[in-house]
């Protein structure tokens, strides 16, 4: 049986960790690993972000299914981490009707924003942190895990231990953070997966 394993960066083209999560697609999909990593690119580029109507709300009840439907959250933390907002924009929060709130549709940035596309809103109960919030995306990916009891994985994307990295939200957890990159025999840079393969139950 295949573990799945959500995977959640900061997919910045310039100063992100995509980096870390192409090593570690490439060894999950390898012929002895059996692991499915599910990153949160995949999410924001499937099938809810097709809707031309999708908002950040909408993203993000998507990541809390795809949280809930793994064994095990990866958090990719670089040194720009900490910095990123992407997602806290939600007009809904701490509103209570849709027309004092207003929100950009995901693939629609360059036309501005619309109305709230919910006319109303109930409180989150249960193991879910709620969708409406101004959250980033890394944030509520971040609380969705702990809120849920996964089993959390925090890399550093270095070879060092960066605890200054971590975004405050993480604090709690600096003492299980770990780097991802380790030195060979051959003195090369390589993704720690003896450590990886541990965390995950392997």
């Amino acid at each position: 049986m295949r573990k799945q394993v959500y995977i959640s960066a900061d997919y910045s083209e310039i100063d992100g960790d995509k980096n870390v999560v192409d090593e570690l697609s490439k060894w999950g999909n390898d012929d002895y690993h059996r692991v499915d990593f599910v990153d949160m690119s995949q999410v924001a580029s499937g099938s809810v972000s097709k809707d031309l109507d999708c908002r950040i709300c909408d993203l993000k009840a998507e990541f809390n299914r795809q949280i809930n439907a793994s064994s095990s959250v990866i958090f990719i933390v670089g040194n720009m981490t900490r910095y990123r907002i992407a997602g806290q924009s939600c007009g809904r929060h701490g509103k209570t009707t849709q027309w004092e709130s207003y929100c950009t549709p995901y693939k629609q940035n360059t036309n501005g924003t619309k109305m709230c596309k919910y006319i109303s809103t109930v409180s989150v109960t249960g193991n879910n942190i709620g969708n409406i919030n101004n959250y980033s995306y890394l944030r509520h990916e971040f609380e969705q895990a702990v809120r849920q009891k996964k089993n959390i994985i925090i890399l550093y994307n270095s070879m060092r231990y960066e605890k200054e990295w971590l975004p405050s939200y993480m604090s709690e957890y600096k003492d299980i953070a770990r780097p991802f990159w380790i030195t060979d025999y051959w003195g090369r840079r390589v993704g720690d997966y003896s450590y990886i393969k541990e965390a995950l139950g392997f």
